[in-house]
Formats: structure tokens, sequence, C-alpha cells
């Protein structure tokens, strides 16, 4: 992979890091929940499992897996119905107040893991990792050094954007002092996790 490639790599890579999606909708929530630290951190959970994918496309595995459209199929209706439990659960939740809020005892576990589980079943992710990357290896170089550094670059700057989008839902946190706001908060993300949950069982396995 030459350098102009790698160049070209990065803004197009980080367009996408910034596309919003169900995980940066989850970063925002957070941060307005507990923090821009604890965002941050639980943000950690989605780079799990998209390290994991990129040693799949490294090693090939992913192409089996983009093949078998039962697979596919599976992780597809496996993401959606997780989006679609966790919109439900930010419509249940209790709007307590923004101060008894920030000083709520928040599971890092418990966060990281809805950033991972989320990450593992959108069927995009998939698409991205195995249509995308791969256009910029260079196929008469070793394939798994240049995979080394196009999946670090990756991991780099979906913290960066993690990052920022947790910096969106502290200062939408600023706004949210009032029970009645932060029910409407939680339910309008609520929504849109249910939204993007519904839009995975229209990603089509090609």
């Amino acid at each position: 992979m030459s350098l102009t490639a790698w160049l070209f790599f990065l803004p197009a890579c980080f367009a996408l890091n910034m596309a919003p999606g169900p995980n940066n909708l989850l970063s925002i929530n957070v941060a307005a929940r507990h923090g821009f630290l604890t965002s941050v951190i639980a943000g950690t959970g989605r780079l799990v499992s998209f390290a994991a994918m990129l040693a799949l496309t490294a090693t090939g595995l992913a192409a089996v897996l983009h093949a078998s459209a039962w697979v596919f199929l599976g992780i597809k209706l496996a993401g959606a119905g997780y989006l679609i439990w966790l919109s439900i659960q930010l419509w249940r939740s209790k709007a307590t107040s923004f101060e008894s809020t920030k000083h709520e005892e928040a599971s890092l576990w418990r966060l990281a893991r809805h950033e991972c589980l989320v990450a593992a079943g959108n069927p995009k992710a998939i698409l991205v990792f195995t249509a995308f990357l791969p256009q910029f290896v260079d196929i008469t170089q070793p394939v798994l050094p240049q995979f080394t550094v196009l999946g670090a670059s990756f991991l780099v700057l979906e913290w960066i954007a993690i990052a920022l989008y947790s910096a969106a839902g502290m200062w939408l946190g600023r706004w949210l002092t009032r029970a009645d706001v932060r029910r409407w908060f939680n339910r309008c993300c609520g929504t849109f996790l249910g939204a993007i949950g519904l839009s995975f069982l229209l990603v089509r396995h090609s």
C-alpha cells in the first residue's frame, strides 16, 4: 500500500467513523447521563468488536462470513433485535433528575458490553470491513502488514469519533436539567435506535 493510498483512506474512513449510527448514538446518550470519561471508556467496547472484525477480514475468514447468506441473516436479525430491545429499555427508563443521574453508579462493564454487542450485531459493519478496506490493499504486496496499518488507523479514527460524539453528549447534557426533558431525550434516542434496528432488516446480503 502506497502512502498516497493511505492518505486517501484516512478521510474516507473518518467519514464512515463519524456517520450517525447506533454506537455513536449510544455515546451521546451515555455522555449525557454519566459524563464524558465514562462514555469514552465505554466506547472501547465497540473497539473490541471492530478489532475482531478486522482480524477476521485480515485472515480471510470474513470472506466466508460474507459469502454465507444464512450467517449474515442471523447476525442481521440478532443486531436488529438487540437494538429494538435497547430502544424499549430507553422508552421505559425512569426520567430521574439530572443531578441524581449524574451521581448514580454507572457500570462501565454493562455500558461497554452494550457498545460491543451493538457493534457486533451491525451487518453494515461487516460490509464495511469486507468491501471497503480491501479496496486500499495492494495485492502485489504482503497483505497482513497492510491490513494492520489500515486496521490500526480505523480504530484510532473510531476512538476520535467516540470522543467527539461524547463531547456532543456532554453539551446536550447541559440542557437536560429537567426530568421531562430527560424523558423526551431518552425516548428520542430509543426511537432512533429502534429505527436503526428496523433498517438493519433492510440490509441485503450481496
